[in-house]
């Protein structure tokens, strides 16, 4: 299992508007991708605004090019999303999941 990792930092007072957005949009148009397994939203209070960690998980790489295109590293940062953000990963990171418990 791959675990695709993206951190954006948003505006405090547009935050909802971000989780709406994914809940909507996004997580919808994920959840029909053959290889999708789930999505997390983490978010925490910071001096700066919200910060989200968003978290998906996925079987294969090749699951991930459905999402992402061809360089799976890259970001999916909407016009919208770049307006609500202060700041955000261009890149993800992805992890081999292994469970133990």
């Amino acid at each position: 299992m791959i675990s695709r990792h993206w951190t954006g930092l948003a505006k405090k007072e547009r935050a909802n508007e971000y989780t709406t957005h994914l809940q909507n949009d996004t997580f919808k148009k994920i959840k029909t991708i053959n290889g999708f397994i789930s999505a997390r939203i983490l978010k925490r209070e910071v001096k700066e605004g919200i910060e989200f960690l968003i978290i998906t998980e996925w079987k294969t790489l090749d699951s991930i090019k459905q999402f992402a295109g061809a360089n799976i590293d890259s970001a999916v940062v909407p016009k919208l999303v770049q307006d609500i953000m202060i700041k955000y990963d261009e890149n993800v990171l992805h992890y081999e999941a292994h469970f133990i418990v």
